[in-house]
């Protein structure tokens, strides 16, 4: 027997004090989540981050005799500890039976701090809690970030294979009715906590959200840059149709299940602000009335509305009566939002569905580099543009040369990201030497998709 083992094992030990090597989790939700905070020498102490997985958070859980362990945080997730930082650069196989078994250790040899303390959830079937799923950061409840409950937990979903099937089946699941979009790549902001589902599969018939498919809990190869989120019909849901990117457009609302326009009597940029926010853009830069992108068609549901730019929706803006405007749509209002970088627009084309490829990062917009550029970068963007499949992927400037800098180079995408600035490239503002004579381009099937009828 190890000498560890004699001493875990010892009954010289009273009944109810600490052992030599034993383990807790401490300032968690529940006695299998927690800091992880080991005994040796007489003294609690933590142990360092570096080098921590799921491996060494697997023996932590069987040890403390909880569940498998579902997420390894480091950073001090679970708060900064005190006293010794005991074990630092533990290589464990995931079999120990005890974290002093792992290999790579000396007790009290660290080069850390407690903002570093290692941390660990593991399941816990004593404190029984089904999954739940909620939507975070926007104003309405029927859009945000997805967010799902796991261990007492809330974590995100990465938008890997993440789509309008998947949103359908959680705006149903949330009572908040059709999905209108899937959007991924943190549209919503950053999550925090572990990243619980990867790799979501949903035939579309399911009616409860967990019993999609998807990797074991906690298992993905994702960043909280890739949280997924969706937008439901929800109360008052807005849309914006026939921009030239995804946070520009004309305003249409939803009631009585019919999408219908927004006059642009009194319209302003406080009107602006509150759509903006409830699609997820940002600060609204400007309020074109108009009919600035296109007239539309069907009702025109809203008008002189008089927002003060904090409302959660435009429905809670004062206005007349739903559907009492006598205005045409030649006077269809518009927005233009901020949003974040990696907005794509097509630019210089014979209509908004052709035209060199330009991004907008860092508060500018910029071209890519046509060197790699092929019909699966473009069927990216013009998904994106929303306008239906790519029917070609010219370069060297077909549609002119762009201004500002070249943002993206050695672009491969295989088709399936979400957004362009997803596929594989140099890091933004590296273009390898591409000037503004091999701009690439994107020829899309038309402007009739499914957002602009």
């Amino acid at each position: 027997m190890s000498l560890f083992r004699a001493l875990t094992c010892a009954h010289s030990v009273p009944p109810g004090e600490p052992q030599e090597g034993q383990v807790r989790l401490a300032g968690g939700p529940h006695r299998c989540a927690g800091r992880v905070e080991v005994f040796h020498a007489g003294r609690w102490g933590t142990v360092c981050d570096d080098t921590w997985d799921l491996a060494a958070a697997r023996v932590t859980c069987r040890q403390v005799r909880c569940g498998p362990a579902l997420w390894a945080p480091g950073a001090a997730q679970f708060g900064e500890g005190a006293g010794p930082i005991w074990l630092d650069g533990l290589r464990c196989n995931g079999s120990e039976a005890h974290l002093a078994e792992c290999a790579g250790h000396t007790w009290g040899e660290h080069r850390c701090n407690h903002a570093e303390d290692a941390g660990a959830a593991c399941a816990d079937s004593s404190v029984p809690a089904p999954p739940q799923v909620r939507l975070s950061g926007a104003p309405d409840r029927c859009a945000g970030r997805v967010e799902v409950l796991r261990a007492h937990l809330w974590g995100t979903v990465c938008d890997d294979t993440w789509g309008l099937r998947q949103a359908q089946v959680l705006c149903a699941h949330l009572g908040c009715g059709p999905a209108l979009e899937a959007p991924g790549a943190a549209r919503y902001g950053r999550g925090a906590g572990p990243i619980w589902l990867d790799d979501v599969t949903c035939t579309g018939e399911e009616l409860d959200f967990f019993r999609c498919g998807h990797r074991a809990w906690g298992e993905h190869n994702c960043h909280h840059g890739e949280d997924a989120g969706v937008i439901c019909a929800g109360e008052c849901a807005v849309r914006l149709a026939a921009g030239p990117h995804l946070c520009a457009g004309r305003v249409e609302v939803l009631h009585e299940g019919r999408w219908g326009r927004v006059c642009d009597l009194g319209w302003d940029l406080s009107d602006a602000q509150v759509v903006c926010r409830q699609v997820g853009c940002g600060r609204a830069l400007s309020a074109p009335g108009g009919a600035r992108f296109g007239r539309g068609s069907g009702q025109v549901w809203l008008s002189d509305l008089t927002c003060a730019g904090s409302e959660r929706h435009l429905g809670q803006c004062p206005a007349p009566a739903w559907g009492s405007s006598t205005c045409g749509h030649e006077q269809d209002a518009a927005v233009e939002c901020a949003g974040e970088h990696g907005q794509v627009r097509l630019a210089g084309g014979p209509h908004r569905c052709a035209g060199r490829v330009e991004l907008l990062h860092l508060g500018r917009w910029g071209s890519v580099c046509g060197r790699t550029w092929d019909l699966a970068a473009a069927q990216v963007t013009c998904r994106q543009v929303r306008c239906g499949p790519a029917l070609a992927a010219p370069g060297r400037a077909r549609f002119g040369p762009g201004e500002g800098p070249v943002w993206l180079g050695q672009v491969r995408c295989t088709g399936e990201e979400l957004t362009l600035d997803r596929c594989e490239r140099r890091p933004w503002g590296e273009s390898g030497g591409c000037g503004h004579e091999e701009d690439a381009a994107a020829v899309c099937e038309g402007q009739l998709s499914t957002w602009d009828r």
